[in-house]
């Protein structure tokens, strides 16, 4: 597989994660200008042992070694990663994987920015992502926010999707 074929495997795998930022539009939400980087313990205790629910998958973020897991079946294609999570001192969140996938595997870092004011936090998929806002003052059910659930929802379909993926190879 070629390097471009990679790259563009890697951006298809990962484009479905933040839907949520590419549906904000284009205007900033008010009160993204003075709100303040999250941090690393603020966003540590925000995703660490929570799964996060994606339209057609979730992506699991583990105590142990930071380990993060994930699967796939965005456009009906099975995919999965595994690689490791991190946060750094400038409020983002990042998890490097390898995914895997019927074409092929790649590897991407995927990177979130997060701001807080008050009880308004609001997200930015980097680099090139608009801020929205991730979780409302007080929580409301359509947030991005209430797609985090606590507990692993990934390794139950992990297997399955690991399975399905190497079959075809």
């Amino acid at each position: 597989m070629s390097m471009l074929q990679k790259m563009f495997l890697a951006v298809a795998l990962t484009s479905g994660i933040a839907t949520a930022a590419s549906a904000a539009g284009t205007n900033e939400p008010a009160g993204i200008e003075t709100a303040k980087p999250m941090s690393s313990a603020e966003i540590y205790r925000l995703y660490n042992q929570n799964s996060w629910m994606w339209k057609a998958g979730a992506g699991y973020f583990s105590t142990k070694a930071r380990r993060f897991t994930a699967w796939s079946q965005e456009n009906g294609s099975p995919s999965f990663g595994m690689g490791r999570w991190f946060i750094t001192e400038s409020g983002k969140l990042c998890f490097n994987a390898d995914w895997h996938a019927k074409t092929g595997t790649a590897t991407a870092i995927t990177c979130f920015s997060h701001r807080k004011k008050g009880g308004l936090i609001y997200q930015k998929r980097e680099p090139d992502g608009e801020w929205y806002v991730f979780k409302s003052a007080p929580a409301q059910a359509t947030d991005e926010f209430a797609k985090l659930r606590h507990g692993d929802y990934v390794s139950s379909q992990l297997g399955r999707i690991e399975t399905s993926v190497s079959k075809t190879r």
